[in-house]
């Protein structure tokens, strides 16, 4: 019984600005944007969309295959995978490569901007399926490289695989053609509010009309939880708000993370969702996408303060 979660392994240097972007900005000059931020201080840590996911669905219990390419940097990242029980099965090493590095500032309003290097991540992952098991293996195709993106949804329905869609920053690199036939036969589609806005904007769907393609679309809203849209109609799950947040970088991958977790354990849809929202928000009061830790009991006591623990 396997979790497969493809996308990108990087480094993360994640600053703090102590201002807000907005005030920086000038609408009516942005045809000649020349902005600079005197942030507060710079932290690196491990990252990337499908680390980030695997980390969180580890510290559930899971052993999820990571599908990515690393570079000839990626010993002290290797170390800490393995320390987490993390599988580097799925891992290819581009030895003339350095990992990907994503370079992320965050305002006061918890707003963002990313710049992203992806280099390693230019190279497929090259994994070839041993044994699968349709009826209890899952999979998640997240941000990462773009032959990856289009190969796994494909490789995924040939062998009757469940799969997860999530293509987030990468959405606006495919064509309305692609992002359409990766959706289509997909068990979920999850992006967060602007990432769906895009999809539609690309390929002329509503939500409706991607309801024709994937039986469950997930959209995520930062602090105010996600909504599940399905045949049943819709469903609200509210964010699970913590004191002292410190960062939201990384919350949403640990939101997939939970979620996936709880799936792959038997979970229901709303319970998953659920799941997911609590590990985001361990991970919001940390620093960086894979500084929180907790154990099942930690988790399940703030999971049931929340959401109850659905006993008589």
């Amino acid at each position: 019984m396997s979790i497969y979660v493809s996308g990108s392994v990087a480094y993360d240097r994640i600053m703090t600005f102590p201002g807000y972007f907005e005030d920086y900005i000038l609408p009516d000059k942005l045809h000649i944007v020349n902005i600079s931020f005197l942030v507060d201080d710079v932290r690196e840590h491990c990252g990337g969309t499908a680390a980030n996911i695997a980390y969180t669905a580890a510290l559930l219990g899971e052993k999820p295959i990571t599908l990515a390419s690393v570079g000839k940097d990626f010993e002290r990242y290797e170390r800490r995978m393995q320390a987490v029980g993390m599988s580097l099965e799925g891992i290819r090493v581009v030895e003339d490569e350095f990992t990907a590095l994503c370079f992320i500032t965050t305002d006061k309003a918890d707003n963002q901007i990313t710049g992203f290097c992806p280099s390693s991540m230019n190279y497929p992952c090259k994994y070839e399926f041993k044994t699968v098991d349709p009826a209890r293996d899952l999979a998640v195709v997240a941000a990462g490289n773009m032959q990856d993106m289009l190969h796994f949804p494909a490789q995924y329905k040939k062998l009757g695989l469940r799969y997860i869609y999530d293509p987030s920053q990468q959405i606006p690199r495919f064509s309305a053609e692609e992002l359409l036939e990766s959706i289509n036969g997909a068990f979920m589609f999850i992006s967060n509010d602007y990432e769906l806005e895009m999809v539609m904007k690309i390929t002329g769907y509503s939500k409706q009309d991607l309801l024709e393609l994937t039986p469950n679309i997930v959209t995520t809203l930062g602090d105010q939880g996600c909504f599940l849209l399905n045949s049943d109609g819709e469903v609200h799950i509210p964010a699970v708000l913590v004191e002292g947040a410190k960062d939201p970088t990384g919350a949403g991958d640990s939101l997939r993370g939970g979620m996936l977790a709880a799936l792959h354990q038997g979970k229901g849809l709303i319970e998953a969702l659920q799941m997911g929202t609590v590990a985001a928000s361990f991970c919001v009061e940390q620093h960086g996408t894979q500084e929180h830790c907790f154990d099942l009991e930690t988790f399940r006591s703030r999971y049931d303060k929340a959401f109850g623990s659905g006993e008589e």
